[in-house]
């Protein structure tokens, strides 16, 4: 399996592989990468649907000339729990950050979140927080407190009197409610303006079905939510 930096005509079968809607895997097995390094490219330079081959190439080249000299990363990687490959740990919180900002949330807040969700005590302190994302007490303190008003985490004081943020098992489901209610306002929104321009006309027609639809679908996401919502709190089997 080759390794090193992907080249220019391998980001352009990358981007073939999207454009004809094949999943990471199998562009990977025609590399003969492995699908984190197709994922990770993709997910850094766009997404799946704005990944460009030679913006990619010229990113990682300006990444790779801007990058001050260090020690070598592996050295400064912290041990990892129940055999986990480091290196795979970080790929992976590099997606999921990513993903993060995809949905809206700012960067340092998404790296945040992702510390959180990939640890497995699904808390830290303010301090190991600094460490794990070196960057600074304050940066960390804003990202908290933004998450913290969105909901996504909760504060707490452990045995020795230190603030602990713990990630809300139940982030999901709430994300889901409000994408439900704000369905539910945008159908609202949109009968009004059946009343506004008239039923029957062109553009009352285009809103009444635009109503009926976000209706449709916010009642079934709030409905699929309160039926799964109990499958955050369960947890699963253990592997025989």
């Amino acid at each position: 399996m080759p390794g090193g930096r992907l080249t220019q005509q391998e980001r352009q079968q990358i981007a073939l592989g999207l454009s004809d809607g094949l999943a990471y895997a199998e562009i990977a097995r025609r590399l003969d990468r492995p699908t984190s390094t197709v994922t990770r490219e993709v997910m850094r330079n766009g997404g799946p649907t704005g990944y460009r081959a030679d913006l990619a190439h010229r990113a990682t080249e300006h990444r790779a000339h801007r990058r001050r000299p260090a020690a070598p990363r592996g050295a400064q990687e912290a041990p990892q729990a129940h055999g986990r490959d480091a290196v795979a740990v970080r790929d992976y919180e590099e997606v999921f950050t990513t993903l993060l900002m995809q949905q809206g949330l700012p960067k340092m807040m998404s790296r945040a979140l992702t510390c959180l969700f990939t640890t497995d005590a699904g808390s830290l302190t303010a301090s190991e927080l600094v460490e794990r994302l070196q960057v600074s007490p304050a940066s960390v303190s804003k990202a908290m407190a933004y998450l913290e008003a969105q909901g996504l985490i909760q504060r707490e004081r452990d045995e020795r009197r230190r603030e602990r943020y713990r990630v809300d098992d139940g982030v999901w489901y709430q994300s889901m409610i409000a994408a439900a209610r704000s369905n539910a306002q945008l159908a609202e929104t949109a009968r009004q303006g059946v009343d506004i321009l008239g039923p029957g006309t062109p553009a009352g027609v285009r809103l009444e079905s635009i109503a009926r639809f976000m209706d449709f679908v916010g009642e079934s996401i709030a409905r699929a939510a309160e039926q799964a919502r109990e499958i955050l709190y369960t947890k699963p089997e253990p592997a025989a």
